[in-house]
């Protein structure tokens, strides 16, 4: 069974239920999440050996997180227990042309407290094959950016297949300073998902993205990741593609480049229950197509399965087993008997 490591912040999802405002609620809905955790549930209802790697408080909401990624089958081996609290993050969802929103509680987070030299990537990384990171993570802080340089570089060293969702958060940091830095990550990537924020310069110093035309088509994505390819050595680059059709309908499509080629998905419209995590479905996705050597074009089918999917499943992880994005993939939506 092939073992894959995720390295992230675990944190508290509060929700306004039905479709309330955080102002005009009276309750919460509690949920666990976050980027690189909802990529080891997933990966782990696929049946691979999926392990997740963080911090949280020792009490019994730190022990809380723990139990809900046991629950999935998640293994918490490594996660430390320590520091002050468990990072909070309120959402309230939107509706037809209101759009959803997000507020983040997590400063002086156990994880986004944590040190370098508690992580040992030895143990880690023993029998992994596989390791995830995701862009959030080194934009909490310094040290975690140079946790994260150490654990690509760590990885890389022993021949583990690493990927990155470059997941760029402007609640957490500059576009200025995440373009600096990950694109300084980039280079122990072997899988990219996303090609912002990187910089892309030309021989006049412009970023290249910044020069793409407002539609873009195949040709102008695929010299983008050609750029990428030379430039950090990526061996493979995904993205998805969304059109709003109202906050509750969007259009999807996916995108995958394996060096060579550029490979287009389906496109397929989706009624939105809870659209957070999507991007994470897609990641465990391609993450799992790949692992298991799928060809390019049926790897971005699976993957756009995994995040359609993800648009009808409440709360942060999707929770569909495979033969759920089997049956995606075949457009059979019949009742399951």
């Amino acid at each position: 069974m092939k073992k894959v490591v995720t390295l992230g912040e675990i944190m508290l999802r509060l929700s306004a239920p039905n479709y309330q405002k955080i102002v005009q609620t009276q309750s919460f809905d509690a949920v666990y999440g976050g980027g690189e955790a909802n990529v080891a549930i997933s990966l782990a209802k696929f049946g691979l050996d999926s392990s997740f790697v963080t911090k949280v408080p020792d009490n019994a909401v730190g022990t809380s997180a723990i139990q809900q990624l046991n629950r999935f089958g998640v293994k918490t081996d490594h996660v430390i227990r320590g520091g002050e609290r468990l990072g909070i993050y309120f959402f309230e969802k939107g509706f037809s042309i209101r759009a959803s929103k997000v507020y983040y509680d997590r400063s002086y987070s156990s994880f986004a407290m944590s040190k370098r030299e508690e992580y040992d990537f030895d143990a880690i990384f023993a029998g992994a094959d596989w390791f995830h990171i995701s862009g959030i993570t080194p934009a909490l802080s310094e040290e975690l950016f140079f946790l994260t340089k150490k654990a690509l570089a760590a990885a890389k060293e022993k021949g583990i297949t690493t990927s990155c969702d470059l997941n760029y958060r402007s609640a957490l940091w500059s576009f200025a300073d995440a373009r600096k830095k990950m694109t300084d990550l980039i280079k122990d990537v072997d899988v990219c998902i996303g090609i912002e924020p990187l910089q892309l310069l030309d021989s006049n110093g412009q970023d290249i993205k910044e020069q793409l035309p407002e539609t873009p088509d195949l040709d102008d994505y695929k010299k983008i990741m050609l750029v990428m390819q030379r430039q950090f050595g990526t061996k493979y680059i995904a993205m998805t593609k969304r059109t709003h059709l109202s906050v509750n309908r969007n259009r999807l499509q996916a995108l995958l480049f394996d060096g060579h080629e550029i490979y287009q998905s389906s496109d397929v419209e989706v009624d939105i229950i809870d659209r957070v995590g999507t991007g994470d479905a897609f990641s465990a996705g391609m993450i799992y197509s790949l692992i298991n050597q799928f060809e390019p074009q049926t790897a971005v089918e699976f993957a756009l399965g995994c995040f359609a999917l993800k648009h009808t499943i409440e709360g942060d992880a999707n929770l569909v087993p495979i033969s759920d994005v089997e049956k995606f993939m075949q457009r059979s939506f019949a009742i399951d008997r």
